[in-house]
This record gives structure tokens, C-alpha cells and sequence, in this order.
């Protein structure tokens, strides 16, 4: 049994506590680490650190800490399978997916920032004749980031190297139940030549450790991506204080599939968006919404590929739904389930926990599962699941598809499909997302904006929206 360390001033340490917490790889249902059960005094030494590293690395040429961040993306790089094999066993997520997505996105993550750290510009004004007006940018200090389970490294790294890039030290927390890529990379970190207190990892869970992080007062922003509770308990934690807030949370996304689509790319890439990563993606489309028309087609043929997936041990080659994060999280998924039984649904593919045989027996797995006959209004439509299910329901009109869309208190992202290129900008405009796709799913440009509206979160990720959260900006107004 591995024990996961702390990475605070360059060294790897234990808890303060001396206590660590068992981590649980989802497949199996066995202990597989111990992780660190750190608390304030963890986060107080790493704060500490990230504090004494400040000056240095926030002075260092933006080149200096370019070249730095680059050779963790290489290490990164070196080090795919080894990574994608403990973030496979870490979260349940097949091995093959890990390969392709998680781990390239992380070495992505650090490349991408490290150069757009070069080339961070600031504005000029000449005023008249009289005065010259320039913005001045500085790293906000010691920033905090928190990030969630589902996609590990890959939103862990998503949140740190724009903070690195922007000059700032961080001190960064990612999920107890999926510790162990961060871990390793505290380890590619320091072989990289990171200056010690750059980057500090301290493992715990939120109650402890996460808050300890969010009301610690040398910490001056916090960015955090998870569940709308978890953050509206941030919020009413750091507001407060005057923190910098940036919160990626929850989403019940629609999928708007109209009469007119290319309906093999729609129902393919449906699929893939429904039940990519066991559906335990902030962007997966949820909420399938479909024109009357070709509803009973749609259904058919999307349940006909549902049922063609593969629920197996994610070590294997062929497996396309692996195990999902938890014990308690399948509970909670299956109780959805359940619930939308209660509330008139009828699950007409999937709907049970798989037992499966082997290795793998005491895993936690389910059927990929596809319900329909529900109203827009009910718990089912309204709340995120966060697992392998979606509900399916017909629309009338292009302005009943917008109306089913907007009916909820998330707004983190859409698909829309059609060939109809003016409904696609139309429809694009009225439906109330920080994400919109048109005809594809997760295809992704890291210099756009990334984020929701309502309880989909504060504040914007990604490109130029990351390094200016990271900044402080000044205006400075010279006389001639």
C-alpha cells in the first residue's frame, strides 16, 4: 500500500496530524494508499512557503518560469502511461481514456499557459496631448486551488499552471478520493526544478484541509471547481474576506437535437457525451432534448449503441464504462434512478449496478442508463446526477426546445444540433449557457472562456479570463 505525501517547500512530509485516510480504488473496492489527513497546520506551513517563494518567483522573467513549466509538460509527457495507470486505478475511468484525454490534457495545461505567460500584455492610452494611461499587471500572491475528482490531473493542472504562469505560488488541494496523480506530480515537479514553495500540494478533505485553504489570510484568491453546495460554502466563506473568487461548478446540460441534424454524427456523438467517463463530467449532456418528429428514431438508434457499450475492468482494452468514484457515489446515482421511477420515468435501458466477476468484483459499476416519459420540471431534469444516466424528451417547437433548455438553475453548457446554420446561431443566443456547441461535444480551444451562469459558477477559466484572474491590475496615468 502506497502512502501519498504531502509536497510543501519542495519536500515530500506527512501530516502534521501523523493521520492518513485510506484511498479506495473504485474497481475493486479495495484500500490501494493512504492519504495524508492534513489540516490548518499543513495549510498554514505551505501558505508559509508559498509566501517566502513569492518575490522570487513572481520576479523571475516570464521565459525563466516559461522554460520551468515546460519541462514538467515534458516530464508529464515521459511519464503518460505511469500517469494514466494511477489515474485509471485512482477514479475508475478506463485505462484507454486516461491515455488519450486526461493525461495529454495536463501536459496541454502547462504548455499552454507557460507560453501565454510570455506573451501577457498590457494596454496603452495616450489621452489627448496631455497624459499617457498604461495598465501595470502583478501576480494577486498566494493563491489557492481546489479541484475535483472526476478529471484529476487534468483539472488540477488546469488551475495551477495559469497561477504559475501568471507569477503568483500556490498552495493547491486536489480531491481526497483521487490523490494520487497529483502526488506524482509533486515528484515531476521537483525533478523539473520548480523552486521549493512554488507549488504546494497538501492532501486532505474539504472540511479540513479545503477549508483551511479558503480562510487562510495570506491566501488572496481561490479558485475552485466541484459541486454548487460545496461552493456556495466557499463563497460565504471567502466574500467576507474580500477574496478573489473563480468557481467552476455544477451542470444539468440540455442536448438539443433538431429534425434537420446529421443523425448519425447526433446520435454518435450523443452517446459519447452522455456516458464519457461514467457521465462523471461537468460537461456531459445530460438532458437529451428531441424534436417530435424524429424522436421515436433518435431513441431507438441511441438505445441500440447504449447498449453496445462495455461495462468492464478499466484495465482493459475494449472497456468503455469503467467504475464510478465511490461506493456512496454509485448509491446516490442508482437512488436518481429510483427517484425518477417515483416521479412517472421509465428506464428503458440500463438502470442496475453490474456485478462483475475477477479482479473487479467488489468494484462499483453501472449500466449506462437511458429513461424517458419524465417532465422538464421534475427532480430528475432539474438536479445533477453526475453518473451514467441521461432522460430523453420530445419537443414541439424551436421555442418549446430554448423554453426546456433555460428551465433550469444551472448554465454551464449546451449542444445543439442542426444544419441549419441561421437556427444554430439563433438558438445559440437564446439558450442561457457559458458553453455552447454546435453539431460536436467537447471540442475544446484552451484561449476561449470557459464557465457557466447561474449555479454553474463565478468567474471564468481558461485563456486571457485565467491570467487576468491571477493579476492584480493597475492603472497608472503619466503627464506629459
Amino acid at each position: 500500500m502506497e502512502r501519498i505525501l504531502n509536497y510543501i517547500n519542495g519536500r515530500l512530509t506527512e501530516p502534521a496530524s501523523g493521520k492518513f485516510i485510506h484511498s479506495i480504488d473504485p474497481s475493486t473496492g479495495q484500500n490501494y494508499a493512504e492519504v495524508p489527513d492534513s489540516g490548518s497546520s499543513d495549510v498554514h506551513l505551505a501558505a508559509e512557503a508559498a509566501g517566502s517563494a513569492l518575490t522570487l518567483w513572481s520576479t523571475l522573467p516570464a521565459m525563466s518560469r516559461c522554460r520551468i513549466m515546460e519541462k514538467i509538460a515534458d516530464l508529464i509527457d515521459e511519464n503518460l502511461e505511469a500517469l494514466a495507470k494511477a489515474e485509471s486505478t485512482d477514479n475508475g475511468k478506463p485505462l484507454s481514456l486516461a491515455r488519450v484525454m486526461d493525461i495529454p490534457r495536463a501536459s496541454e495545461n502547462f504548455r499552454f499557459f507557460a507560453t501565454a505567460g510570455v506573451h501577457l500584455a498590457s494596454e496603452a492610452h495616450q489621452t489627448g496631448k496631455d497624459a499617457i494611461n498604461y495598465t501595470h499587471k502583478s501576480p494577486v500572491g498566494v493563491v489557492g486551488c481546489i479541484s475535483p475528482w472526476n478529471l484529476p490531473l487534468y483539472l488540477f493542472t488546469w488551475k495551477i499552471a495559469p497561477a504559475l504562469a501568471a507569477g503568483c505560488t500556490v498552495v493547491a488541494k486536489p480531491s481526497e478520493l483521487t490523490p494520487m496523480t497529483a502526488f506524482l506530480l509533486s515528484k515531476l515537479c521537483m525533478q523539473a526544478g520548480l523552486p521549493p514553495g512554488v507549488l504546494n500540494i497538501v492532501h486532505g478533505t474539504g472540511a479540513s484541509s479545503g477549508q483551511a485553504i479558503v480562510e487562510h489570510p495570506q491566501i488572496k484568491a481561490i479558485s475552485f471547481t466541484g459541486g454548487t453546495t460545496t461552493g456556495k460554502k466557499i463563497a460565504a466563506t471567502a466574500a467576507p474576506l474580500f477574496k478573489k473568487l473563480s468557481l467552476e461548478l455544477g451542470g444539468k446540460n440540455p442536448n438539443i437535437i433538431f429534425a434537420d441534424c446529421d443523425f448519425e454524427q447526433a446520435v454518435a456523438t450523443s452517446v459519447r457525451s452522455a456516458f464519457t467517463n461514467q457521465g462523471e463530467i461537468c460537461l456531459c449532456g445530460s438532458r437529451i432534448l428531441v424534436a417530435r418528429s424524429i424522436y421515436q428514431k433518435f431513441l431507438d438508434a441511441f438505445i441500440t449503441r447504449v447498449q453496445e457499450l462495455k461495462v468492464g475492468d478499466p484495465l482493459e482494452e475494449g472497456t468503455n464504462l469503467g467504475a464510478l468514484v465511490s461506493k456512496a457515489h454509485l448509491e446516490k446515482v442508482l437512488g436518481y434512478v429510483n427517484l425518477a421511477k417515483q416521479e412517472g420515468g421509465t428506464v428503458v435501458s440500463g438502470g442496475h449496478a453490474v456485478q462483475l466477476t475477477g479482479r473487479c468484483a467488489g468494484g462499483y459499476f453501472m449500466e449506462p442508463t437511458v429513461i424517458t416519459g419524465l417532465s422538464n420540471s421534475c427532480r430528475t431534469n432539474q438536479e445533477e446526477i453526475f453518473g451514467p444516466v441521461v432522460t430523453i424528451m420530445p419537443f414541439d417547437s424551436e421555442e418549446e426546445a430554448i423554453q426546456y433548455a433555460n428551465d433550469s438553475t444551472y448554465g454551464l453548457a449546451a449542444t445543439i444540433w442542426t444544419e441549419n446554420l441561421k437556427k444554430a446561431h439563433r438558438v445559440a443566443a437564446e439558450v442561457k449557457c457559458g458553453i455552447i456547441w454546435v453539431n460536436c461535444w467537447l471540442l475544446r480551444d484552451l484561449r476561449t472562456p470557459f464557465g457557466g451562469m447561474n449555479q454553474s459558477g463565478v468567474g471564468r477559466e481558461g485563456g486571457w479570463e485565467a491570467l487576468r484572474f491571477f493579476t492584480e491590475q493597475k492603472n497608472i496615468c503619466i503627464r506629459l
